[in-house]
């Protein structure tokens, strides 16, 4: 069937798939962005070194565990490790050697080449939020998300202008099982979006699923030949590394597609309070993850990540946008660069319960931290409420808009003639003004950011207009946006050989909800 499907999708003919490109609506979509501006910088050399020295102490004296994977420990032993049970001790350098064979930066393809993201370097690349078992409008309130939901956003990610990627699981469709929601998810990005996307990785078999849908969709040689997924890979902190996600892991290196690995750290619960000690317990498990996944295929592609939030120590609850977490975020970048490798950070962070002013103080923070914190891949971009429970449509369509000002900021400052503007300066002199100077009209067009969402009327103009909050306009643009998506171009053959693949997957065992 995949060679069929191939043989279909690949040639010079298909007529209807020329049809269908001719009468789609291509949605403009921003190129990732290219920063012109430094990296913010909080530790010193000096602090470097002890952090790099502690870490390596770490994984040589204490160790990490690979629980219940015995494949695992072998190849560690195999590696020179010293491997006591589940416990797994690492010479000192030894997994910094072994991080070396990472490339340092790589590309993502997209289904349409010209939504292709590169991944490291000096650039940025945006993808929603991911994973949050609720979603909340403001007609329906906060309830438990569906497949329709998830749909919804897809859509709204493909028509995003600010956004560069799909993501992977944007909300969690608890109307699936859970043994075969990743198949309609998987499809529902292949299909409503020409944007990259993540894969599944809540199961082994989860993610060979994603390899081999990819096989349809891109073709098995290019497949095995490119990377056409970053997904998600966690670590279970303190310095434990699953058999669940080490078995995604395995297979998405074995096939050449990149991965983030990433502790999910709230310190103060699962790493030290302080910030060098939790810098320490990042790198050390981040060298760990990234050292093995090298030992499975040398030259996997793969992002250094850091998802680091502080708690609050009344109630155990994380807490998001706080200066804490922005050292941390800060410094494990100069780590990242340090080793070589893309890193991944920040996000529209916020524990608010609303889109509301917690949760735009928080956001802002956050997004601006993993701008100048030198991110190459920053995840939950738009669309994370209630620390990360909840995805809200107005708060997606909401950070969505203010990505813009990430693309903005990372251009930096021009100092060409026309931008040092002398002419114009010039032209207007002592008491003048500049709104109908040459330079004006020739560059007012693309001189300032605008938003697509908030309101800059006059107030008379805002109360005629119904006195709308944030959150009321941005839920009007989320129902605009959803009633002018149309579906991006696929070719027939491929379309069916998705769907094909998905209802065999679904016939072949019964469902789970476990």
């Amino acid at each position: 069937m995949v060679q069929a499907a191939e043989r279909r999708g690949r040639r010079g003919g298909g007529g209807a798939a020329r049809r269908a490109e001719r009468s789609a609506v291509s949605f403009e979509t921003a190129r990732f962005i290219e920063r012109n501006i430094p990296n913010f910088e909080v530790l010193t050399e000096e602090a470097l070194e002890i952090i790099e020295t502690n870490a390596e102490t770490v994984l040589e004296e204490i160790g990490v565990n690979f629980v219940e994977n015995p494949v695992a420990l072998q190849r560690w032993r195999d590696a020179g490790a010293d491997v006591e049970g589940e416990r797994v001790r690492i010479p000192r350098g030894l997994a910094r050697q072994l991080c070396k064979t990472a490339p340092s930066s790589y590309t993502q393809h997209a289904r349409n080449p010209a939504r292709n993201v590169e991944v490291g370097g000096r650039n940025l690349v945006l993808a929603p939020v991911y994973g949050p078992p609720f979603v909340r409008d403001a007609i329906g309130g906060r309830r438990y998300a569906t497949m329709e939901d998830f749909r919804k956003f897809v859509k709204l990610g493909y028509m995003s202008k600010w956004l560069h990627h799909s993501g992977g699981t944007v909300c969690e469709p608890t109307d699936l099982p859970v043994n075969k929601r990743h198949l309609d998810m998987l499809q529902a990005h292949m299909t409503l979006s020409d944007k990259p996307f993540m894969g599944s990785v809540t199961e082994p078999s989860r993610a060979q699923d994603s390899v081999d849908m990819c096989g349809l969709l891109f073709g098995e040689d290019f497949v095995q030949q490119n990377t056409v997924m970053t997904s998600l890979i966690n670590i279970n902190s303190p310095m434990t590394f699953d058999d669940v996600m080490m078995g995604a892991l395995e297979v998405y290196a074995k096939n050449n597609q990149a991965c983030i690995i990433s502790p999910f750290i709230v310190g103060g619960a699962m790493a030290p309070v302080s910030v060098a000690g939790t810098l320490t317990q990042v790198l050390a498990e981040t060298m760990a993850g990234i050292a093995y996944s090298q030992l499975i295929r040398p030259g996997a592609p793969v992002i250094m990540g850091a998802f680091v939030t502080s708690i609050d120590m009344n109630s155990g609850a994380p807490t998001f946008g706080t200066p804490e977490a922005a050292h941390i975020t800060y410094g494990a970048g100069q780590l990242a660069r340090r080793l070589g490798l893309p890193y991944r950070s920040a996000g529209s962070f916020c524990g608010s319960k609303l889109p509301d002013a917690q949760a735009a103080y928080e956001t802002s923070n956050s997004l601006n931290m993993g701008l100048l914190s030198g991110v190459n891949f920053m995840l939950h971009a738009c669309g994370w409420l209630e620390g990360g429970l909840v995805s809200s449509f107005e708060k997606f369509v909401m950070d969505a808009d203010q990505l813009g000002t990430l693309h903005h900021l990372a251009r930096g400052i021009e100092i060409d003639t026309n931008a040092q503007a002398m002419d114009a300066i010039r032209e207007v002199g002592p008491g003048g003004h500049y709104l109908g100077c040459e330079h004006t009209q020739n560059n007012f067009k693309a001189a300032f950011w605008k938003s697509d969402l908030l309101d800059y009327k006059p107030y008379e103009t805002w109360e005629d207009e119904g006195g709308r909050d944030t959150q009321a306009l941005a839920s009007l643009r989320v129902e605009k946006m959803l009633n002018d998506y149309q579906q991006p171009a696929l070719d027939p053959a491929i379309d069916e050989a998705i769907s094909d693949y998905v209802a065999r997957k679904k016939s072949e065992m019964p469902d789970s909800f476990m």
